[in-house]
């Protein structure tokens, strides 16, 4: 019989906001297996979990540099938001940051780097100021955007510091139109993209494991619901059309940034902006980090309350 532990209802809850003794029996009846427990719960109705990863928990900062053709971002993590505040701290995320770009995205690559100014690698650094700092420091992801023949856009949320923030957004946008309407319309989509979080550019480039996820939940609410197998069949595919669709693809999304109305996608603003420029605009590729996405935050009273639970 699987051990269902107060971490694992603690971790549960935190996805998806449901009370603790659902949580408990919903890893009972999954194993202790938290994605198959998060669906579970959604299709019981007892989670408003979609599609997000656990909320933000980590601070830190999250370092971001762009060019015309090419970008990188960095998030580097602290123990606490006094560190992230420090002046020490941010110019060592600054100066790691400037060096993503020659990395392209590999974290190891990174890491490996020479330190600018010393004879040590960037992972050696980080080791010997969260031994000055007193604190665990780690670098935990980084990610590089390229573009021919257009420009890489970039938006910083919550910024603390020049190039460093709570929410990084990069954009590849390919265009021959004039450089300052698409880069006006990049900037705006960058902000669209921090706020509106979407999985892909398109439906195409959705992974295939995350629609499958949805039509299983959307499936088994219909069959419980008692409609027909053709019927319901029906339901969910329009489910994953109207609703689905239009909240993690970008450009089926509602347009949150300047330039929208409220009603028109961001297809719809992408064609204005294509006219402005005078010629098409393809978006390429976007990237967005939130600062501690995915990682759970310590909180002793909280753990107490689970475990209690848990003895139920």
């Amino acid at each position: 019989m699987t051990t269902i532990t107060a971490s694992l209802v603690k971790e549960l809850r935190e996805k998806t906001g449901a009370g603790m003794m659902d949580c408990k029996t919903a890893l009972t009846e999954t194993k202790g297996e938290i994605e198959a427990a998060v669906d579970w719960l959604r299709k019981k109705g007892l989670s408003k979990a979609a599609t997000k990863a656990g909320r933000v928990a980590a601070e830190g900062l999250i370092g971001i540099v762009a060019t015309a053709g090419a970008g990188a971002m960095v998030e580097v993590n602290s123990e606490t938001d006094f560190v992230a505040r420090n002046a020490e701290f941010q110019q060592l995320v600054r100066t790691i940051t400037q060096r993503a770009p020659e990395a392209g995205g590999d974290l190891a690559k990174l890491l490996a780097m020479d330190y600018p100014g010393k004879r040590a690698s960037i992972a050696d650094e980080v080791k010997e100021r969260a031994a000055t700092i007193g604190e665990n420091i780690s670098v935990r992801r980084t990610v590089a955007l390229a573009v021919s023949g257009g420009q890489i856009a970039a938006y910083l949320h919550n910024r603390a510091a020049d190039g460093l923030g709570k929410i990084g957004v990069l954009v590849a946008l390919r265009s021959t139109g004039e450089a300052e309407k698409v880069a006006d319309f990049g900037r705006r989509l960058a902000m669209h993209i921090a706020a509106a979080s979407p999985a892909a550019v398109t439906a195409a480039e959705l992974d295939p494991a995350l629609i499958e996820r949805e039509r299983a939940v959307y499936t088994a609410q219909a069959t419980a619901s008692g409609k027909p197998a053709a019927i319901a069949a029906k339901i969910v595919e329009g489910r994953l059309r109207k609703e689905f669709y239009q909240q993690v693809v970008l450009l089926q999304q509602t347009f949150l940034g300047a330039g929208g109305d409220g009603k028109a996608t961001v297809a719809e603003v992408l064609s204005v902006a294509e006219k402005a420029a005078g010629a098409p605009i393809t978006v390429t590729g976007f990237a967005r980090y939130a600062l501690g996405e995915g990682i759970a935050r310590k909180d002793g009273d909280f753990a107490a309350e689970v475990a209690a639970a848990v003895q139920r």
